[in-house]
Order: structure tokens, then C-alpha cells, then sequence
């Protein structure tokens, strides 16, 4: 096959499969790595490229490509004769092992994770923040400043409003939620309030209990 001689990337064996957001990662690291040769911004590029602009676009190549239960060879033929014109050496030799592997399906989240990934390397992170309504901009840049003062990285701030939370936001850092909406303090006033009631009842009972 032509071009089959050109360098790969090193990419591990998959020996086992616990799950595909861990193998998606794997995958990204090894192609975060190969790609500091060639520069990992622009061969992040070509990747969000060609699933934004070809695989999302072209729901029919999609499925022929990256369907789990398609013919390897086919697939192989498909990435020689149709992608390898257009793409970098780099990354038509990463899609080859990714079919050579069966994991053309991982694609999309091969390609999230390889953003992350490259984010963490250069100090940065995504923080989710959810506000009641939308910020603007100094709002923005001032929860900004705090938070990269609170944090030990540079925070990528992904907004999303939710008018549910009446007030405050909810900012999650991983697996770390810090909470400050007025829907969730309600509720802890509420719970607290029942607490307290159901307190004052058992003391009731008791003292009728214990006339003295």
C-alpha cells in the first residue's frame, strides 16, 4: 500500500478495554505526544477539522469509517485512497492505527480528550460555571481573576446559564462542585428548618414522655 512506509506515530497496545473514555485518553496522550515534532496546535486543528468539517458533515462516511463492525481492510483503503491526499503524514498515520486497532469509532472522543490533554500540559484546565443568567463580560473577567487566584492553573471557563438556580453560580472543577446558588442554599434552609422541627417535636415528646 503506498505510504505504508511512511513514520507512525507510537501509539500502545490496547490489552484491555476499561472503557472507552480511558482508552480515548490513551490514544490522546500518544497522539498529543507524536505531535510535538510537527506542533500539537496545528495538528489539533486538522483533528477538530476533520470531524467538524468531514465526519459531522458527512453522516454517511461517518458511519462507513468509524463503524465498529466494518471490514479493517476497507477502512485502510478508505484512509489511503480518499484522506491520505488531503491530511498530514501525522494524522492519516494515526487513523491507519486506529483501524488497524478497531477504534475509528473513538474518533470524537479521541479528539476531546487530546484538546484536554494538551490543555493540561500547557497549565490549563476547563472549569464548568453555571450561572441563573447570562454574564457579561467584566462579571466574567472578575470570576476569572478569582478563580485563578483560588486554583493552581489557568482556568478555561465554559459558561452555561440555568434560570432554575434563581441566583449565584455553580462552579465544578473536576469532580469538585462548589455551590453557591439560591436554589441550593433554599434548600439547605428548608432542610435545616426540617431538622429543626423534627428536633423540636422529639424534644416535645420526650418531655411528655418524662413528665417530671
Amino acid at each position: 500500500m503506498a505510504g505504508s512506509d511512511q513514520p507512525q506515530p507510537h501509539i500502545p497496545s490496547v490489552l484491555e478495554d476499561p472503557g472507552s473514555g480511558a482508552v480515548a485518553r490513551m490514544y490522546a496522550k500518544a497522539f498529543v505526544a507524536a505531535a510535538q515534532g510537527v506542533g500539537v496546535e496545528s495538528a489539533l486543528e486538522e483533528f477538530d477539522s476533520f470531524v467538524t468539517d468531514v465526519l459531522d458533515k458527512q453522516p454517511e462516511f461517518y458511519s462507513v469509517l468509524c463503524t465498529p463492525y466494518g471490514n479493517r481492510d476497507h477502512k485502510l483503503e478508505l484512509i489511503q485512497r480518499v484522506i491520505a491526499p488531503f491530511g498530514s503524514p501525522l494524522f492519516v498515520n494515526f487513523l491507519r492505527v486506529l483501524a488497524r486497532k478497531g477504534r475509528l469509532d473513538l474518533l470524537p472522543l479521541i479528539r476531546k480528550e487530546s484538546r484536554l490533554r494538551h490543555e493540561f500540559l500547557q497549565g490549563r484546565r476547563r472549569v464548568q460555571v453555571t450561572s441563573a443568567i447570562q454574564m457579561t463580560d467584566e462579571r466574567l473577567e472578575r470570576l476569572r481573576g478569582q478563580l485563578a487566584a483560588m486554583l493552581p492553573f489557568e482556568p478555561i471557563i465554559e459558561l452555561k446559564v440555568d434560570p432554575t438556580l434563581m441566583g449565584g453560580v455553580v462552579i465544578r472543577v473536576g469532580d469538585t462542585v462548589y455551590d453557591s446558588s439560591v436554589k441550593t442554599r433554599m434548600k439547605q434552609l428548608r432542610e435545616r428548618l426540617r431538622q429543626r422541627s423534627l428536633h423540636e417535636i422529639q424534644s416535645g415528646r420526650d418531655r411528655f414522655s418524662h413528665p417530671e
